[in-house]
């Protein structure tokens, strides 16, 4: 059955982003094929098949408990950190098997950034912030250099230029979560990965970040979770939506991914009745 054009009153003006056709084109960065994952043998996320592609900002959105979060620690193995935790179905990253057992973790999370909800700076300088990767990664070249840049990168060198010696946790909370971008964008990385970066953050700082991740999908791919649709509608090239089913019997519930696609299509004209009801807020 064909979709149903949706009321544009009843959503967020979606933001000029790349066509599908457009993103198929660019290089795949990562092929997930029937990934899933249990917590002690709880199925939390089942069966997600989906690409991302290099340059764009992908969004993952869906009501609490659909394993939003649980899925993009996948991508840089933050799984492994939890015992309970395994990972079954293929990841590849740029062809090749994320977790294949001579798979180097560290490596994997010097190339794939994170960005966490809750801007989590070290209690040090401002400068020893941006340093600490390339200093425990032995990295080449001019370390002030490399922090300017950064800094510059994160739209953050401006404000903190003269007081790189300074406490980090003196910062803003938008200035806290910049400068993590930063960090993560010192040590070179392809990708980065944003979990509600902007769920503890004010307007202002909110748009900031939105803009920041619009400069940033020039040289890097992006994936962001969040609660916040109009974030994604404004933000992101293609969004994914994922959903919870419930067992019969009430015990378990798991996350399931229901449609992905371009973010005008999965805003506009979505080929699911869940996404529909979801991106309209008739639930969730």
């Amino acid at each position: 059955m064909e979709a149903r054009r949706i009321d544009s009153g009843k959503i967020a003006e979606v933001s000029h982003g790349l066509e599908r056709t457009e993103v198929e084109r660019r290089e795949k960065v990562f092929s997930v094929t029937d990934l899933s994952v249990a917590y002690s043998g709880n199925v939390a996320l089942e069966g997600v098949n989906l690409d991302v592609h290099k340059q764009t900002v992908t969004a993952f959105i869906g009501p609490s408990g659909c394993g939003k979060s649980t899925f993009i620690r996948c991508f840089n193995r933050m799984n492994d950190l939890v015992p309970s935790a395994r990972v079954s179905g293929t990841v590849l990253y740029h062809g090749e098997d994320l977790y294949a057992r001579d798979v180097d973790s560290v490596e994997i999370r010097r190339r794939i950034g994170m960005v966490f909800q809750k801007p989590n700076p070290f209690p040090k300088s401002i400068y020893d912030n941006i340093a600490f990767g390339p200093r425990v990664l032995s990295m080449e070249g001019s370390l002030d250099e490399r922090v300017e840049q950064a800094l510059r990168r994160a739209a953050l060198w401006d404000e903190v230029k003269d007081r790189l010696k300074d406490g980090a946790l003196g910062l803003s909370g938008g200035q806290q979560q910049r400068l993590c971008i930063a960090r993560a964008l010192a040590v070179e990385p392809d990708v980065i990965l944003m979990d509600e970066p902007a769920s503890a953050l004010d307007p202002i700082s909110t748009t900031r970040i939105e803009d920041l991740m619009h400069e940033l999908k020039r040289d890097y791919t992006i994936i962001i979770v969040t609660h916040n649709m109009q974030q994604a509608a404004r933000v992101a090239d293609m969004t994914a939506f994922f959903s919870v089913i419930v067992d019969e019997d009430g015990g378990g519930r798991r996350g399931v991914l229901v449609e992905y696609d371009s973010t005008t299509k999965i805003f506009t004209t979505p080929s699911d009745k869940r996404t529909e009801d979801y991106v309209t807020g008739r639930f969730g």
